[in-house]
């Protein structure tokens, strides 16, 4: 179940997919998902950065100890996604995604001084996909249970020394994994590695195309989690259709929907029509599950959450929410503002002293950015 209107704070925008899916809210954005306070201290962690830039015009100046700070600052952020650990936990998948408050002029200085800590690195790049925001992920999944530092060395950019370092610490959780199968009609979940639900459910049934493309479909690829909320309002207001006398007209409170994509498509709870579930497509898109495993899926979910349907002819476009596992590891590096044999972040020495998690670091100003 879909409406048209998407996300206006959005600003990757997703105008390149041909057209809307069919699963959507209604003119709002997804939630932010709920949240647990992480628990456990932090210990020291080795770090992950862009590394072996060899022209200087590209690095960062060392920013002395001893270096006047003056003027205003040229370059700043305005937005770090995910929240920090006190707010949330978050899948395996999770990208980090840095918005700055202007149009970035030399993207290989601004991307030279962000820094990514695990506690169990793996090897990550960022891409640019605006003037203004940087994406940032790994090559293979985050390993669950540990935290992650970001930290953006803003002062360290040539004629930005009057800025303020910045930094945020992430909680990864538990490794929820699934897989939808649309042939079979299944959804199994795995936690950690082990199976924990097999879920009957009902996808896109197909036959409605707009400009060549069948959009109750749903969209085979990797997903992955951008939000929840209890109770959804859907509407048919993304196929053009407000008019309640029109057949094709519906509006319902869908429970349990954990958003998986930009053009709306959900896991949630199917409004009736329980007599197809494990048996046949019947949704305009979404996943539907029977109201018991969609309540258990909603409340395991976190943002980051790994989501791979699989059966469809309708390919997931990676611009279309978190959907950036659909590009190789390879295509992802391409996207590297830094030389080639540098873009790669792998891992390195945690450094002598790093800011404090969060110090001066905005807030995560929706749960939806990116």
């Amino acid at each position: 179940m879909n409406t048209l209107r998407r996300a206006a704070h959005v600003t990757l925008s997703v105008a390149a997919i041909a057209v809307a899916t069919a699963c959507s809210a209604g003119g709002t954005t997804a939630p932010a998902a709920s949240v647990t306070g992480a628990a456990g201290t932090t210990t020291q962690a080795p770090a992950t950065q862009a590394q072996g830039v060899e022209a200087a015009a590209l690095a960062p100046r060392a920013a002395s100890k001893t270096a006047r700070k003056t003027g205003k600052p040229k370059l700043g952020i305005a937005d770090i996604t995910p929240m920090g650990e006190k707010v949330e936990r978050v899948g395996v998948g999770f990208p980090i995604i840095v918005t700055f408050d202007r149009a970035v002029r030399n993207k290989a200085a601004a991307e030279a001084v962000l820094q990514v800590q695990a506690q169990k690195p793996v090897e990550g790049a960022w891409r640019w996909v605006s003037d203004r925001k940087v994406i940032y992920r790994t090559k293979t999944y985050w390993k669950p249970h540990q935290k992650v530092l970001f930290t953006a060395r803003l002062s360290q950019i040539p004629g930005n020394e009057a800025a303020k370092d910045v930094s945020r610490r992430f909680a990864v959780g538990t490794a929820n994994i699934s897989v939808v199968d649309t042939k079979r009609h299944v959804m199994k979940v795995r936690r950690d590695g082990k199976l924990a639900k097999t879920i009957p459910i009902s996808a896109g049934r197909g036959g409605l195309k707009r400009n060549g493309v069948d959009v109750y479909l749903t969209t085979t690829g990797v997903h992955l989690a951008m939000g929840k909320k209890r109770v959804e309002t859907m509407t048919s207001s993304w196929l053009g259709v407000t008019d309640p006398k029109d057949p094709l007209y519906y509006k319902l409170e869908i429970p349990w929907a954990v958003r998986i994509s930009d053009s709306g498509e959900y896991v949630h709870q199917s409004a009736g029509d329980y007599q197809f579930l494990g048996k046949s497509n019947q949704s305009h898109g979404c996943v539907r599950a029977t109201p018991a495993g969609a309540q258990w899926f909603y409340g395991i979910s976190q943002r980051g959450d790994v989501i791979t349907v699989t059966g469809t002819k309708r390919k997931l476009d990676w611009r279309n929410g978190w959907s950036y596992w659909q590009l190789s590891w390879n295509q992802w590096k391409r996207g590297s503002a830094l030389p080639a044999g540098s873009a790669s972040a792998s891992a390195s020495a945690s450094p002598s002293a790093s800011p404090t998690p969060d110090q001066d670091a905005p807030q995560g100003q929706d749960a939806l950015q990116g």
